[in-house]
């Protein structure tokens, strides 16, 4: 509702044009503009598989010369086994991969990485070779050489340690023990060499897992330590009783119960005779922990054990009494007991014979077989967590060729808790991001606070020209120097690009996650399309944007012309920049490689990025713009930026016209109109919020009474 200025009223008196919010179907309308483009690059096309690796095995054999031979590629996981001509009976001393195959995460770009590595048998990294990227950072930006030097931090480190990447933001060395590994980080690519230490770690732990022994990690958490400082005198009986020792015990009369139904029902004698007595008395224990290994190996023992074990080792006593050993004398010390399996959230591990020869434990029944039984250093098993031995039971019938018949009993076994410590659970590489940035986004998040506080009340602001100047140029100072050169907060039409490729390989988003900074922004101007439009971003973060107000201010003071586009030409390349953003997301689906070269039409990366820090004709290329900005005002925003085109889409989906207007707004008054820097304003009085910056000039007009036509006039009639 409009109101006409019939009285003389003071200027915070005077009624001005109740903001009306546009129709439900226009903002559906604005919500199909911002979806459109992403849909029609992404939604007619089933995601497809990442890209296959680039090696061939003869690659491969380049770069492992001789004593070393690399086989063919294997089966059941895509690496190449390496082994060695002075050991040929050792098997694969060395796997080689290309993490693409195993670990295709998509990178800030949208392109994962494609990485070779090489890992020794025990887990140890012989080295990560790039051999393919698409970060925009690295690509003309930093260049290749800082990511090669990342790299080659993993030559040497295991995968049993934690591995994690500091940055300028943060430094994750506190706190870090032996078992954890900080890697250096690169500036301005902080969440660009996160996503290839996640690729590298998932890759080779694939590997790991199906090759070396690993096994998957228990959802509990970190693998339990067995805490030395603990000790119970606890007696054999005692032990079983708690569960600290876990025992199956197997009469001849289950035995045969196994049996019943098959052909090897009834033959064994001694058990039809004495059903009741023990066939078999299954007992295992974890040796690691003090109390139970030195109630069953003795100090001396228990201390000689450790000594043995090579750092997260494990070792388990098992023994058996009655009629039936789990070994036999065929069995060779140093060897797998053929009838004993053993086995952790379904995934089988190796346990092997460590020869020793435990005396039989004060209190234990008559043994007759005991063995210390160990597994690979880092398998990956959790001590504390439930464990299976499986243990094979044989009978035969038949003299000349006997016919074997087996069953299999299962003693599961987990020992007390109280046992053990359990290390923190390791925050996800895209969390540690967010910690270590934490004082970077307190201090975005004050701003964003601050600025919404006056975006939704301006009048305070705004009706005093010289303190909104101040607060102006203050923040777009911040949004320049800090949330742009140094925490790396500029939003580009790459992070479009790099949705769209996601999306199109089936990939998701998750890569945002790994730049918080980013992420922030991100959620904070979807949320101010809503309330106030396209303008937050464009008129207040974007450093760009601030660079080329900064830009315009230099050009006044050197007495340049502050030129106008003809308004035709004007709305013609304000409308190009939607070309420009449909064949961009369209490039991303369909040539990616011409998406990586035609979002250089932006400067952000150059001017913001690597600040100026770039081959010429990028630097050029920006400079021009800076150029134009200082002549046209914001001529990048207006009429090229793909970016700014977006934002434009996403504004479609504002509630209200909150920007308030009077009924003398354009009829006849036109002050606000030819003081408007971004032509935003039609000569009927109306905001044209598609373009409209924000810059909050026209509501400290509004309010102002010695700059508002209208109430002027109206206190010039009153004769005030």
């Amino acid at each position: 509702m409009s109101h006409a200025l019939r009285h003389p009223l003071p200027a915070e008196g005077i009624p001005g044009r109740r903001p009306s919010a546009p129709t439900p179907a226009s903002r559906w309308r604005g919500l199909a503009g911002v979806l459109s483009l992403l849909l029609t690059a992404c939604a007619l096309f089933a995601p497809r598989l990442a890209d296959a690796g680039d090696l061939s095995r003869d690659d491969i054999a380049r770069r492992f010369q001789p004593p070393l031979h690399v086989g063919d590629k294997l089966r059941d996981i895509p690496a190449w086994p390496i082994t060695s001509e002075l050991e040929p009976e050792a098997g694969p001393v060395a796997y080689a991969f290309e993490s693409i195959d195993l670990a295709p995460i998509p990178g800030f770009e949208g392109t994962p990485y494609n990485l070779l590595v090489s890992i020794d048998r025990k887990g140890n990294f012989l080295g990560v070779e790039l051999l393919r990227q698409h970060e925009p950072v690295f690509l003309s930006g930093l260049g290749e050489g800082p990511l090669k030097d990342f790299l080659r931090q993993y030559e040497g480190k295991s995968l049993k340690q934690e591995i994690t990447v500091s940055s300028l933001y943060g430094n994750t060395r506190s706190g870090a023990g032996a078992r954890r590994v900080v890697l250096d980080g690169v500036s301005k690519a902080t969440a660009s060499v996160r996503i290839a230490n996640q690729t590298v770690l998932t890759a080779a732990l694939a590997v790991a897992r199906a090759r070396l022994g690993f096994a998957a990690p228990v959802d509990k958490g970190p693998t339990a330590e067995a805490r030395a400082d603990l000790y119970e005198a606890r007696s054999f009986a005692q032990l079983v009783d708690d569960g600290a020792i876990g025992r199956l015990h197997l009469r001849n009369a289950d035995v045969e119960k196994l049996f019943a139904g098959t052909d090897a029902a009834g033959l064994d004698a001694d058990a039809l005779a004495r059903p009741d007595d023990t066939f078999t008395d299954l007992y295992v224990a974890y040796l690691n922990a003090p109390t139970i290994g030195r109630a069953l190996l003795g100090d001396a023992g228990h201390a000689d054990l450790m000594r043995r074990l090579e750092p997260g080792q494990h070792a388990w006593w098992v023994a058996t009494a009655g009629r039936d050993a789990f070994i036999d004398d065929q069995f060779t010390r140093g060897t797998v007991p053929v009838r004993l399996a053993f086995s952790q959230a379904g995934g089988p591990v190796e346990l092997r014979d460590l020869d020793l020869s435990p005396k039989p434990p004060a209190g234990a029944p008559p043994l007759n077989a005991a063995l210390v039984l160990r597994v690979p250093p880092m398998s990956g098993v959790d001590p504390a967590s439930p464990v299976r031995f499986e243990l094979t039971l044989n009978r035969s019938k038949g003299s000349i060729l006997p016919q074997t018949f087996q069953k299999t009993v299962a003693l599961d076994y987990q020992p007390p808790e109280r046992l053990f410590v359990r290390p923190p659970r390791p925050l996800p590489e895209w969390l540690v991001a967010w910690k270590d940035r934490a004082a970077e986004l307190i201090v975005i998040g004050l701003a964003l606070a601050g600025l919404t506080v006056v975006l939704a009340r301006p009048r305070w602001m705004s009706i005093s020209a010289p303190r909104l100047r101040v607060f102006r140029l203050g923040f777009l100072a911040f949004t320049l120097i800090y949330l742009g050169w140094y925490a790396q907060g500029q939003l580009s039409i790459v992070q479009i690009t790099g949705a769209v490729k996601s999306l199109v390989a089936g990939q998701g988003l998750k890569s945002f996650l790994y730049d918080p900074v980013s992420l922030l922004l991100i959620a904070f101007t979807a949320v101010s399309f809503v309330v106030w439009g396209r303008g937050t971003f464009c008129g207040w973060l974007c450093p760009f944007g601030a660079l080329q107000e900064f830009a315009a201010l230099l050009a006044r003071a050197l007495r340049l012309p502050a030129l106008r586009m003809p308004a035709r030409l004007g709305l013609v390349l304000e409308r190009s920049r939607y070309a420009v953003l449909a064949a961009l997301v369209l490039a991303a689906a369909f040539a990616p490689r011409l998406a990586e070269q035609g979002v250089e039409i932006e400067p952000f990366k150059t001017a913001i990025t690597v600040g100026f820090n770039r081959d010429g004709p990028y630097v050029a290329w920006a400079v021009a713009l800076l150029i134009a900005g200082g002549l046209y005002y914001k001529f990048f925003c207006r009429y090229l930026c793909p970016l700014g085109a977006a934002m434009t889409l996403g504004g479609r989906l504002r509630l209200l016209d909150w920007l308030p207007r009077r009924a003398e707004c354009g009829q006849p008054c036109q002050t606000c109109r030819h003081r408007c820097t971004y032509d935003a304003i039609e000569k009927s009085g109306a905001i044209r919020y598609d373009r409209c910056f924000q810059c909050l000039d026209c509501v400290g007009i509004y309010h102002d009474p010695g700059r508002c036509a209208p109430v002027m006039l109206v206190r010039k009639k009153a004769g005030r």
